[in-house]
């Protein structure tokens, strides 16, 4: 069968019901992971003992994420038929996260759906080549060794995503207002969850209940969402494309995966490891994301990269796709 360079043909194997969109779900989903996400806090709230906050720690830093993947469907206009209401859940369900949606939607719906595994483009989990590492000052280096290792996915999404593109990102003109009012949103949820925390147990406790209840969760946040974003596009036989070689076909269903969880997995991770269907289109919620990967696969079983989500092959990974060549499309580990 002949390679497309376009979706279309992936799109047409598609069945309508996969765009069928339920706010009573959809809703559902995100009452329940801040019922999760508020047990959580208020566990925190109530303890320091440590073989408490280690599980509310985890708790909590999933339910941020699993609020932040709903957040993410609703930025794409993808988990309700209502744009307003899409609107209003993604800068709620963001906040936890600390993550201003207009900024989000340009680097995460512009930048890293349009040009996905594109070489100079997306600048997510964006590989180095031999010569780029070997030009790196020793400091460089060793951030990347520590970025790409089996336990650096927090580092590097909480360094490249969030630091860059949501701190220091300077807004082009077009969309500066509009990001500017979501950032200036995450600010003061940030500032009120301080002054809060103050309040509650004075200038020591207040940052401690602070530190508890909002920092570390975020990190555990970012651990969780760097790593799932890794997965989705980083594998020893998963290419990046050079500018010119790339095209949408290449990008979005070859160089995307699709990762079937363990039992309960879903509850917190809402099918966003079903990843190729949502890179095809983005307007699929994810609910329905199962039902269109299987057709794809149907479709074109030679194209998608399908497996168990499995820790060897993560470990796997993280071991040989250390440097990448863009003409050859293969991955090596660092020189010795």
């Amino acid at each position: 069968m002949e390679k497309p360079t376009g979706l279309r043909p992936v799109l047409d194997v598609i069945p309508d019901s996969c765009y069928t969109r339920s706010t009573g779900r959809g809703l559902f989903l995100i009452a329940r992971d801040l019922t999760f996400y508020g047990l959580a806090l208020i566990g925190l709230a109530s303890t320091n003992q440590v073989y408490f906050l280690i599980p509310l720690w985890i708790l909590a830093g999933l339910a941020t994420s699993a609020l932040f993947i709903l957040g993410h469907d609703a930025a794409h206009s993808a988990l309700f038929n209502s744009a307003k209401l899409n609107a209003v859940v993604a800068r709620v369900t963001m906040l936890p996260s600390l993550h201003a949606t207009e900024q989000w939607i340009f680097g995460h719906n512009r930048v890293h759906h349009g040009h996905t595994l594109r070489q100079g483009m997306d600048f997510v989990w964006h590989p180095v080549t031999l010569e780029q590492y070997a030009d790196f000052s020793k400091l460089a280096r060793l951030r990347h060794r520590l970025e790409w290792s089996m336990l650096g996915s927090g580092t590097y999404y909480s360094r490249q995503v969030w630091w860059n593109k949501m701190v220091r990102f300077a807004p082009p003109k077009r969309w500066a207002k509009a990001m500017h009012r979501d950032r200036a949103l995450v600010g003061a949820f940030a500032l009120v969850f301080l002054v809060l925390s103050l309040l509650a147990a004075g200038p020591a406790g207040g940052l401690w209940l602070f530190v508890k209840l909002l920092v570390i969760p975020f990190l555990l946040f970012c651990q969780t969402i760097g790593w799932a974003v890794y997965v989705h596009h980083i594998a020893p036989d998963v290419r990046w494309w050079g500018r010119r070689e790339w095209n949408r076909y290449r990008g979005q269903v070859e160089g995307t995966t699709v990762l079937w969880g363990p039992p309960g997995f879903e509850v917190f991770f809402h099918w966003i490891m079903v990843h190729l269907p949502h890179h095809v289109d983005m307007a699929i919620p994810c609910y329905r994301l199962p039902e269109a990967a299987r057709a794809i696969k149907e479709a074109r079983p030679d194209d998608v990269v399908e497996r168990r989500l499995s820790l060897s092959d993560y470990l796997n990974s993280t071991k040989n796709c250390k440097l990448h060549d863009f003409e050859t499309g293969q991955w090596s580990r660092y020189p010795s």
